[in-house]
């Protein structure tokens, strides 16, 4: 049976990006569910091979067209962009975050042209990148700008052997401070994005099952004890919804929301702010949070950790994190609906 192809960016070169990929390839659970094609730089990889010690051929390729994807080949686009003589491991460099710019560029030219039914992202440095004059902040603008998707929706999904469901997560707001923050809890925004995030969980495939929204106030403001946004912005938000005929519960205390979720009691949470549901996610399982890029013509996975420099290149770093972004991809891609 054909796997999906995923497309895997090696991330910036100097940190623990090429270490993840090479040891997730040698994973059974990615060898068993994805044909991976990596963009990167030939020297670095086999810099990362030797390293970790992984058994592994590098096959350099254009794109799947010609990779070789028996077991035992890393398939390779060789961008070539990295001059080893003034590599460094764990450095903010110019050159490698221009060069991790270009993986991505690449990964989502294979995507759009359908080449690869998704892309599994690994750590970027937001330093490198501005070292590099890249203007972007990170992989969300990135994405947005290369596949013209003016606002991407995240969403994280925990999953957790042993019996756990698992748990979604969406975000109503995300890099704000709490004040900033409270000023978005409005009705209005609260329906659109319930909307937009009940539309990107179709697209996945994930139908039926009912999102609950988080309340923001301790026991939900307890009747505007301590609090009137519920009752004044929440509450109505999801009365609205539920009148257009959206299977929406809540607001449902923040304490105890997400943990019925990831038994399955709730198929999505919609968090009101940025640590509300991070904290969620990765208390839940931290190495098997992953984020899931939406609302673009194009799925997209990524670790949910960053570049390690303190570890890169010591072959310290865990790539379980970087296996369940390539088995989501691979999960979510035979249902992946195109965004017109």
């Amino acid at each position: 049976m054909n796997k999906p192809i995923v497309a895997v960016p090696i991330g910036d070169p100097a940190g623990v990006g090429p270490e993840i990929v090479v040891k997730a390839l040698v994973d059974d659970t990615v060898k068993g569910c994805a044909d991976c094609l990596i963009v990167g730089d030939r020297k670095i990889i086999e810099k990362a091979i030797a390293l970790t010690g992984v058994r592994l051929t590098v096959h350099v390729c254009q794109d799947s067209g010609d990779a070789d994807f028996r077991e035992g080949v890393l398939n390779l686009i060789d961008l070539d962009n990295i001059d080893m003589t003034s590599f460094e491991y764990g450095k903010v460099q110019a050159m490698c975050g221009r060069a991790a710019y270009g993986y991505i560029e690449r990964s989502v030219r294979l995507a759009m042209d359908g080449k690869a039914a998704a892309v599994a992202t690994t750590p970027i440095n937001k330093e490198a990148l501005h070292a590099a004059n890249v203007p972007f902040i990170g992989h969300t603008e990135i994405f947005g700008a290369l596949t013209g998707t003016k606002d991407p929706l995240t969403m994280f999904e925990t999953n957790t052997p042993g019996g756990v469901s698992g748990l979604r997560v969406f975000f109503l707001t995300r890099h704000l401070s709490l004040l900033q923050m409270l000023g978005q809890i409005r009705r209005d925004k609260i329906v659109a994005c319930a909307r937009e995030c009940l539309a990107a969980l179709e697209r996945l495939g994930v139908t039926g099952g009912t999102m609950a929204v988080a309340g923001l106030n301790p026991h939900c403001g307890e009747h505007g004890l301590f609090g009137w946004e519920e009752v004044n912005e929440i509450a109505p938000a999801v009365e609205q919804l539920r009148a257009e005929g959206y299977n929406v519960a809540g607001p449902i205390g923040a304490d105890s929301v997400f943990h019925q979720a990831a038994q399955g009691r709730y198929s999505s949470v919609l968090s009101l702010y940025h640590d509300q549901g991070h904290i969620a996610t990765k208390t839940l399982d931290f190495e098997r949070t992953i984020s899931i890029t939406n609302g673009m013509p194009i799925l997209r996975t990524s670790v949910d950790h960053g570049t390690a420099f303190d570890i890169a290149g010591k072959n310290r770093v865990s790539e379980v994190s970087m296996v369940e972004a390539v088995r989501l991809a691979a999960k979510y891609a035979p249902y992946f609906t195109r965004k017109q």
